[in-house]
């Protein structure tokens, strides 16, 4: 049983060199520490990160530092121990770093690795043969996400190397080669492209959607985007600036399914505005074969993953763990959503540390997908952990 002696928190950097949250904590087990990543996209949906800010969330933690010590945690449905006591006091960002760092020590006190303490938690039967998320990988950027080059970058967020292979290693492997290959394909077609990334690692460029999936085709792997399309939304119209045009929401479907009809796309994050449900469902009602991912649609909150179920407007949920800032609502969202087939994506944030737990949770829910940069040492860490659980799971 882990009984927490000691809780302390400090700001540290994210990938992007904007402050975030790190939680340490001390048991008889050793001294544990944890973070929490940032979106730069974020749903309207999305718990708040801080209470009121970081710094006020790392001074009430310390206030709360004696509370835990009367409490016993020995498995992961005890993980909402610390929900409860930090409820209404501290943002979903501390409260899940302190998880994160309790969950590291659970898995140290039964001398097992993180994911299984999830995987055994209540998914016994997939435990027997347990599979690895095939990697979902942004390639080449755009929208929030990256810097306007020569005035121009595509209105779509985020275009996705999916290859089918169910080997991390070797997926990751053929993703790099195929980045570089990008990088030529861009210097061929794009004027303006100097070879820079984004805050995910991915290729920026002046090129629009529609070259970018062009371009991207000829790599001949299976490919996705995130539209993130309620960030060029607004009175219900989309407001595209590559090239400058505006389409009513009909025109969207219409434009998005030609696109995943001409291009075979096989998966497509958030196509319409974060309250459009209705629009989603049209959409998978013409691609059930595609995946129509809901991101901030459903912002990981199994309320809204149960409305997106009752009007079939999704077939695969990306889940990230700080939109609901609770490890016991992902494992609610993860139930509902194997329940009903949904499938579950696994992602990281545009804001990222070298915290790799995400790996153990995505492979310990045993989502469908993990969705992660190519390259970056934030994304690395996490792809490499995922590495590891490959080489510890095939030597048993």
């Amino acid at each position: 049983m882990v009984v927490i002696k000691g809780v302390s928190a400090k700001a540290i950097k994210d990938s992007r060199g904007e402050k975030t949250i790190e939680v340490s904590i001390k048991t008889d087990f050793g001294n544990f520490k944890a973070s929490s990543p940032q979106g730069k996209s974020t749903g309207t949906f999305e718990v708040k990160l801080y209470k009121k800010s970081l710094e006020e969330d790392i001074r009430t933690l310390k206030k709360f530092s004696d509370y835990f010590e009367e409490e016993i945690i020995d498995q992961f449905a005890d993980l909402k121990i610390i929900e409860d006591t930090l409820a209404g006091h501290v943002g979903g960002n501390t409260v899940l770093a302190l998880q994160y760092a309790t969950l590291k020590s659970l898995a140290k006190e039964h001398k097992k690795q993180i994911w299984e303490i999830v995987i055994s938690h209540d998914l016994s039967a997939k435990a027997k043969r347990p599979k690895f998320p095939r990697l979902v990988q942004n390639c080449i950027g755009g929208a929030k996400h990256s810097k306007d080059l020569n005035n121009k970058k595509p209105d779509f967020q985020e275009f996705l190397l999916i290859p089918k292979i169910n080997s991390p290693k070797k997926s990751w492997e053929q993703n790099k080669k195929a980045q570089k290959q990008a990088e030529v394909f861009l210097k061929k077609e794009d004027k303006n492209f100097n070879s820079k990334k984004n805050d995910e690692s991915a290729w920026t460029t002046s090129l629009n959607e529609k070259q970018v999936l062009d371009l991207l085709k000829k790599l001949s792997l299976p490919l996705g985007t995130d539209i993130a399309a309620s960030g060029f939304y607004k009175r219900k119209n989309y407001h595209y600036k590559n090239p400058m045009l505006r389409r009513t929401i009909n025109e969207q479907l219409f434009y998005l399914s030609n696109l995943i009809k001409n291009l075979d796309l096989i998966y497509i994050e958030d196509p319409f505005e974060e309250n459009d449900f209705d629009s989603f469902a049209k959409l998978l009602k013409k691609h059930p074969e595609s995946l129509i991912v809901g991101d901030d649609l459903t912002v990981t909150n199994s309320k809204r993953l149960k409305r997106a179920i009752e009007e079939k407007s999704i077939n695969a949920i990306i889940v990230k763990p700080n939109q609901c800032g609770s490890l016991i609502e992902v494992k609610r969202v993860c139930d509902l959503a194997n329940k009903h087939n949904i499938k579950l994506v696994f992602s990281h944030r545009s804001g990222e540390t070298d915290e790799n737990i995400l790996a153990d949770l995505a492979f310990g829910f045993q989502a469908d997908f993990f969705k992660i940069g190519i390259t970056g040492k934030e994304r690395e860490s996490k792809i490499k952990r995922l590495i590891e659980i490959e080489k510890f799971v095939s030597k048993r």
